[in-house]
């Protein structure tokens, strides 16, 4: 879950959402920066359906005690982690192989460093997919794999920076000096992807992947803490009222 605080309550983004608007801008990239491959529709499923390990997990939303706060991504425990990522890239993988290898991927990142026991079987039985994975591939190309790789996570964060801010804002310290461009994004001129808020629903790039100005949509629950404390966070949560937010990248 993405969870954004205010005084008197909390909006949450659940992550699968999050990943379905990634899916939508990658839908809309220029070909000059995401040339056309044997993969091409595979990629495109990948960044869609990246945290559909979220899915069941955000339904019912945890509460996380020590800090009175529901919990997020960046804060829920990387034991529970470990099981929805493993259920993400397993969904992945049945419906499209080299999509399953992105998730693989792109989940073994962020699990690397942590010296857990969880974590670091988790890394090891990835690594294996990984490699029964490409050893299963025909035309495997690790150079245009790197490219998807990172058009996965440049998707994902342009998606999150618009789910942790507030619109109209760039606080949250993932993004305050912009968003990371890696080396294999060759087509792009900087390290660094400037990004700018015109107003609270438009956003200004420094360097424009889109074939054309594009709007985005996502879905999100407002749940006042007053709720909670009479209700219960999983009711209270699960009657408040979808609502959205439109975005347009110019």
């Amino acid at each position: 879950m993405i969870i954004r605080e205010h005084q008197d309550g909390f909006i949450f983004i659940e992550q699968d959402q999050h990943a379905r608007l990634s899916g939508s801008m990658i839908k809309h990239w220029n070909e000059a920066h995401f040339p056309n491959s044997p993969f091409h529709s595979s990629t495109i499923y990948a960044i869609d359906q990246h945290d559909v390990g979220w899915k069941p997990f955000d339904q019912e939303p945890f509460w996380n005690d020590q800090s009175q706060v529901p919990y997020s991504f960046t804060d829920f425990p990387n034991p529970a982690k470990t099981v929805l990522y493993t259920a993400g890239i397993e969904t992945v993988e049945a419906v499209d192989v080299y999509a399953g290898l992105l998730c693989s991927v792109h989940y073994t990142r962020f699990l690397e460093k942590d010296a857990s026991s969880y974590s670091q079987q988790f890394v090891v039985q990835e690594k294996n997919r990984q490699q029964r994975i490409i050893h299963y591939l025909e035309h495997f190309d690790a150079d245009i794999f790197a490219v998807h790789s990172s058009l996965l996570q440049l998707c994902d964060n342009l998606s999150l920076f618009i789910c942790l801010n507030e619109p109209g804002e760039n606080k949250h310290p993932f993004f305050a000096h912009g968003i990371p461009l890696s080396a294999e994004l060759r087509n792009f001129t900087s390290d660094k992807l400037a990004v700018t808020w015109r107003d609270k629903q438009t956003i200004a790039l420094s360097e424009f992947p889109f074939t054309e100005p594009a709007t985005f949509t996502y879905a999100y629950k407002w749940v006042a803490r007053r709720a909670i404390i009479e209700q219960g966070l999983i009711p209270a949560y699960k009657q408040a009222p979808v609502q959205e937010t439109t975005i347009s990248f110019i």
